[in-house]
């Protein structure tokens, strides 16, 4: 029984742990995407599509890295060329998302889907409790964990994380020691534009391999809370999103239940009312988010004409 639950939080954590992991590096560099929850809903729909009519769940997982940089193209051309608001940028995007997802989805609702096989390690998957939990996960899973231990590396032990740390620190100093704050800000956006379009690829080929409208059901906001609630650090957002996992799965769990007579309403708003809770918390102690703030967040950058 502890080994399903356990199954199903790391099925729940992961697409929050790599579109979570993403969003910290952009805001690392300075620049606030709300568009998270459209580039993962269109990563799960052209996803599952390419996935379905190519058979190969891998191209169907490049597809969904593709969509979902393309949609990180769109969003940094406008707030970062353009220099529109990015607030308003990142909800639109979202909007756009959910809609044209739907669009493009329309002909794949009921169709069966392309489930990402798990892998399969001769002597350590066949262990008891251990091996089906740790040993017989899918590529995703893994490459999430990899990607969190490779952003942390790169943040704090690398000249390009420096340079990222710098310009969203104080993108002024970072332009006149001559890095370009564009480009770098650009290309933290393709990364987080790809992480999204991965957890999207995670959620309709894995997750539950089937395409229904609207199914990341508003774990891109949980994945914008999940940064702040780590304070913009990559190993603090694996607990984050195991925490959130859980929370899902709970809910699932007491639905369940027969014993408890709650109403499914409540229960399905569980994660939500945690993140609220979360974001209550941390506002409430204001020195623990202040500490890792990149302080040039959310504020554009004009070059020097």
């Amino acid at each position: 029984m502890f080994e399903a639950v356990l199954l199903t939080v790391i099925t729940a954590a992961t697409p929050l742990l790599i579109a979570a992991v993403g969003e910290l590096v952009v805001e690392r560099s300075g620049v606030l995407n709300l568009g998270v929850e459209g580039m993962m809903i269109m990563g799960a729909v052209v996803g599952f599509a390419v996935a379905n009519q190519t058979g190969s769940g891998a191209l169907g997982v490049v597809a969904a890295i593709a969509a979902g940089m393309a949609m990180s193209v769109l969003f940094g051309f406008l707030v970062l060329s353009l220099v529109a608001n990015q607030v308003a940028t990142g909800l639109a995007l979202t909007i756009l998302g959910v809609g044209f997802s739907g669009l493009i989805g329309e002909a794949f609702i009921g169709v069966p889907g392309l489930k990402i096989p798990s892998l399969y390690i001769p002597g350590l998957s066949d262990i008891p409790f251990i091996g089906p939990v740790f040993f017989q996960q899918d590529a995703i899973v893994y490459l999430g964990f990899a990607l969190v231990a490779g952003v942390a590396y790169t943040l704090f032990r690398t000249r390009i994380g420096l340079v990222l740390r710098a310009v969203g620190d104080n993108h002024a100093s970072a332009h006149a020691l001559g890095y370009s704050v564009i480009k770098v800000r650009f290309m933290a956006v393709l990364f987080g534009g790809a992480c999204a379009g991965l957890a999207g690829a995670y959620m309709s080929l894995a997750y539950t391999p089937q395409w229904v409208e609207n199914m990341t059901a508003g774990r891109g906001w949980i994945a914008l809370a999940l940064v702040v609630f780590s304070s913009w650090l990559p190993l603090r957002v694996v607990a984050g999103a195991y925490l959130f996992g859980a929370v899902s799965v709970l809910n699932l769990h007491a639905q369940a239940h027969e014993m408890l007579n709650i109403p499914s309403q409540l229960l399905s708003s569980l994660p939500y009312l945690a993140t609220i809770l979360v974001l209550v918390l941390i506002s409430a102690n204001r020195r623990l988010t202040l500490v890792n703030t990149p302080a040039c967040l959310g504020k554009p950058f004009v070059p020097d004409r």
